[in-house]
């Protein structure tokens, strides 16, 4: 099952019509979008950062709070959450498992980390461009290469990954 907003209503019923909706992919296993109406779950923000290096005293002032929706959700009827399979994108800092925030209003740009739609099979990786002009999707793992599309494929970019979740247990 696969929620939409209203606004891709029509879209979604035309690709299954022409039974092109993309399907789960290389390395997407799952597509959600954010709950409706979500309640707000805020929880303390430090104004202290946390040193990754040599420790520093703790600093136990609270500059704020944060909700991890609003934090990480701008546009809450375009953003849809994907769960990633495999580890072509692992030098970008993405896992397998891990669930990326996809916001499908963000225009692309070649640089981007994006989920795209090959041959109608979703992927993720980031969008770049040819010597030629055509698109390319680039994978941020050694061990994989490009997919350079060709005249005769069909693709298209379905959203700009602008976030991350990762559960570490």
């Amino acid at each position: 099952m696969i929620r939409l907003p209203e606004s891709l209503h029509r879209q979604a019923l035309a690709l299954l019509a022409a039974r092109t909706a993309p399907q789960i992919g290389e390395n997407i296993v799952e597509i959600t979008g954010p709950a409706p109406n979500a309640p707000k779950s805020e929880r303390p923000l430090f104004l202290s950062q946390v040193a990754a290096g040599f420790p520093s005293p703790a600093d136990d002032h609270i500059e704020q709070r944060l909700d991890l929706n609003e934090y990480m959700i701008q546009h809450d009827a375009a953003t849809y959450f994907v769960r990633v399979k495999g580890d072509s994108m692992i030098d970008a800092g993405i896992r397998d498992n891990d669930v990326l925030v996809v916001d499908r209003s963000v225009t692309a740009r070649v640089g981007c980390i994006v989920v795209a739609v090959v041959n109608g099979e979703l992927t993720v990786k980031t969008l770049g461009r040819s010597k030629s002009g055509q698109p390319r999707l680039v994978p941020a793992n050694a061990n994989y290469t490009a997919i350079e599309i060709k005249d005769g494929m069909s693709f298209e970019v379905w959203g700009v990954v602008t976030g991350s979740v990762r559960k570490f247990k």
